[in-house]
């Protein structure tokens, strides 16, 4: 029977956008249905935040004929310097002695999220927005999608639908999908700092008892910060006036930089661990974080998203025929079930390991941060890690 189309992406974010654009140059007939306006994502709060990408990252989005329009609104991460607040263990990891140009980059997140819109309009594929998924049902051959909006039709039908809109994710719900999730009684505070020193290229993770705290480099001067409080401390510090959350910053992270100075809002995002227990259903699959949220301490929510939508990329285009059938779903859910369990479980082992002041604990991570320093073989598998280059990197070309 017909379908209205191939393939219906739910959440026009930077996840589904990222899957429509790899797949521009395939013959599918594809449709974005996003909730929210073109204008209501375009001033999101959410653009403001800072992403880390990593070099593994940055391959994917060459490869996609992304990165080369964004490279010079991204800043290169020379060095990463590892510090624990209040003890002697430190390591820095080097892009030098890696032989690459960078670790990873630092970009905002409108910066990419506006280019990659714009790239998609472009393409063949349906805007559906602003609309909302209210229902599904699946059938031996499709996927039938209950729309809630006031200009479209009621109802949908495609071969597959890709779940793409988010932590809070409908399509997730509606399928009744369970969630496994771990609290860490932490909040995010996330702003932008400016330096008095320049930063040449040093991003810095620095861990305290009550969580790590992170800054990475923007620019010449300025810093995106993302610290790791108690749920308490975030809101009485989100009520202080700016001298003093500085003060606090400063105290917190030294003068390596010089005096810092706020220079961006300040914002509160609680956190915890969130991964769905399954990736597909029936015509159905789920991409980035409506099938897990990480904690930011490594940087890797949207570097494991993106492998997510390549790897799925790959899968579709190698099935043309049916780009819903069972096997194909089941194929592309075995291959990321291992990188998502490494990348989750190396991020939150970091939370785990760094966010206690357990005397016998601190003794032990910072003996083996300063050993690591010395130890070449163990810097370098951490370091790919970072760079996001532990696991095979699903790549797919901008021609197929």
């Amino acid at each position: 029977m017909p379908h209205d189309f191939d393939l219906l992406i739910a959440g026009g974010g930077l996840a589904g956008n990222c899957l429509a654009l790899a797949l521009r140059d395939s013959d599918l007939n594809i449709g974005i249905i996003e909730a929210q306006s073109k204008q209501q994502l375009a001033t999101s709060p959410a653009g403001d935040r800072a992403l880390a990408l990593a070099a593994g990252t940055v391959n994917m989005l060459k490869s996609m004929g992304i990165w080369q329009d964004i490279a010079d609104k991204a800043t290169p991460i020379k060095d990463i310097h590892i510090s624990d607040k209040g003890h002697f263990g430190k390591t820095r990891l080097s892009a030098h002695q890696q032989n690459v140009p960078a670790l990873g980059y630092v970009i905002s997140a409108r910066d990419i999220e506006t280019h990659v819109a714009n790239r998609v309009a472009e393409t063949s594929a349906k805007d559906l927005s602003p609309a909302r998924v209210a229902g599904i049902m699946a059938g031996p051959d499709s996927i039938n999608v209950h729309l809630k909006s006031d200009q479209l039709p009621d109802n949908l039908s495609a071969r597959l639908l890709v779940g793409a809109d988010g932590g809070n994710s409908t399509v997730r719900n509606l399928l009744d999908i369970a969630l496994s999730n771990t609290e860490y009684r932490q909040t995010a505070l996330v702003t932008s700092v400016t330096c008095s020193r320049p930063h040449h290229n040093t991003a810095y993770e620095r861990f305290t008892e009550s969580g790590p705290l992170a800054l990475l480099p923007i620019g010449s001067h300025q810093m995106s910060v993302v610290w790791t409080r108690t749920h308490d401390d975030a809101e009485t510090m989100q009520l202080e006036n700016d001298a003093l959350f500085i003060s606090q910053l400063q105290d917190c992270f030294g003068y390596m930089l010089g005096e810092l100075t706020l220079s961006a809002p300040r914002r509160a995002f609680p956190l915890q661990l969130i991964r769905a227990q399954k990736m597909t259903d029936k015509r159905v699959v789920l991409i980035g974080n409506a099938i897990h949220q990480l904690h930011p301490v490594a940087g890797q929510g949207f570097n494991l998203g993106l492998r997510d939508v390549v790897a799925l990329a790959e899968k579709i285009l190698d099935q043309p025929q049916d780009i819903g059938q069972d096997d194909l779903l089941a194929d592309y859910a075995s291959l990321r079930r291992q990188d998502h369990d490494n990348t989750i479980r190396f991020t939150d082992n970091l939370v785990k390991i760094f966010s206690n002041n357990w005397m016998p604990m601190a003794l032990a991570r910072n003996t083996g941060l300063a050993t690591l320093d010395h130890l070449p073989v163990a810097k370098s598998w951490l370091t790919r890690h970072a760079m996001g280059l532990a696991e095979r990197q699903p790549r797919i070309g901008t021609k197929r």
